[in-house]
């Protein structure tokens, strides 16, 4: 039930603002109150996946999915601003889904039959298919129009929130793969928003370490993803999604371990955040740089070159990349001043090793130990 702006009581026991989103398992009953955010709905079934879906084998996931033409799929991870629904709208594949997903003994399969993008800002240059997807048929959300009477969208305007979006039919995605499923997994990206600019563009991962940047969901919320946030603030997402996990972060990731062990998946971290310095220093990563290395993983040049294990996390930085400035794969050398960026890496560090106490009850030693070391 959405009782929309209908606001919840604060006399009730655990509710201490106006927005309550209320979820009884057992009961398969969902509540939202206060609320004018669809996001609400389209989270709250998901929460009841994450339930359901470990009690029969199957894996529900925060990620994005596409497929290329040898019916290779790929799996893509990221909070919200990491580029998700972007990068996942790829002109060269066909889009199985952009946000939640299902990993079975059969392949994968997307929930919801259609996407939910951000539009602050939106591009038709840098995000045609999005763009294009917006039509008749599709919702659009919290947007101001032109004053000129055609009900053109400012795109531009945040006056009513940073969090503008649109909800289209996955169908209106040039090539979108319908019905929405494929096969089990090649590639996994794990997407980041580094705001600290210490982490690579792109890094091969082995298992363990698949393991640790799961569980530790690393990311920065950025302006337009929550009320109040202006600039990157970093934070960690267990899973990339703790707050629609119903179980402990392990539970998922030990199923995702084995079925990327099985069936032979390649995992990657991607930063799609800063380079050549921290927010305010440096600048946002381009997404044609991030779109090449990503069509690298798919074409498979990526796993053939060299790569050398970064300082203090020990995660393996190919030294080259096909249509990619090899300049820019080494953080430490896009940074001017060598010393700052030294410091701002093993504060990053620091960060992952005390969020990672959380967790370490319940993890095997080789996921401990694939983490930073100081």
């Amino acid at each position: 039930m959405n009782a929309g702006e209908f606001p919840a009581s604060k006399f009730i026991k655990g509710v201490n603002t106006r927005t309550c989103v209320a979820l009884n398992p057992t009961e398969k009953k969902l509540v939202i109150l206060g609320s004018q955010y669809a996001g609400e709905m389209k989270k709250g079934v998901f929460s009841v996946m994450h339930y359901l879906m470990p009690e029969i084998g199957v894996l529900s996931l925060h990620a994005s999915a596409n497929e290329g033409e040898t019916g290779d799929t790929t799996l893509l991870f990221g909070l919200s601003g990491t580029g998700k629904t972007t990068l996942s709208a790829d002109p060269k594949r066909a889009l199985i889904g952009d946000d939640e997903h299902c990993w079975t003994d059969d392949g994968i399969f997307n929930i919801e039959g259609g996407c939910y993008a951000k539009c602050i800002n939106l591009n038709p240059e840098k995000e045609p298919d999005i763009f294009n997807a917006i039509r008749y048929g599709s919702v659009l959300e919290n947007v101001r129009f032109f004053d000129t009477g055609d009900h053109r969208v400012n795109f531009a305007d945040n006056s009513i929130t940073e969090n503008t979006r649109v909800s289209y039919p996955l169908k209106f995605i040039p090539g979108a793969k319908i019905p929405s499923y494929g096969g089990h997994p090649k590639n996994i990206l794990f997407l980041t928003c580094d705001a600290y600019g210490v982490l690579p563009p792109v890094a091969k991962l082995s298992y363990e370490q698949a393991m640790y940047h799961f569980i530790s969901g690393y990311t920065a919320k950025v302006a337009g993803t929550e009320m109040g946030i202006t600039e990157p603030v970093a934070t960690f997402s267990a899973c990339f999604g703790e707050a629609f996990l119903t179980r402990h972060p392990s539970v998922y990731a030990e199923m995702l371990a084995e079925k990327m062990q099985k069936h032979g998946a390649h995992a990657w971290l991607v930063n799609t955040g800063w380079s050549g310095g921290k927010y305010g220093v440096g600048s946002r990563m381009d997404i044609k740089v991030t779109r090449g290395i990503i069509d690298a993983i798919h074409s498979g040049e990526l796993e053939k070159v060299p790569t050398k294990a970064m300082d203090i996390f020990g995660i393996n930085i190919p030294q080259s990349c096909p249509g990619v400035s090899s300049d820019i794969l080494t953080p430490i050398n896009t940074w001017a001043d060598k010393e700052a960026y030294n410091d701002q890496l093993k504060s990053l560090a620091r960060q992952f090793i005390k969020n990672f106490r959380n967790y370490e009850d319940q993890s095997s030693d080789a996921i401990k130990g694939a983490g930073p070391k100081l």
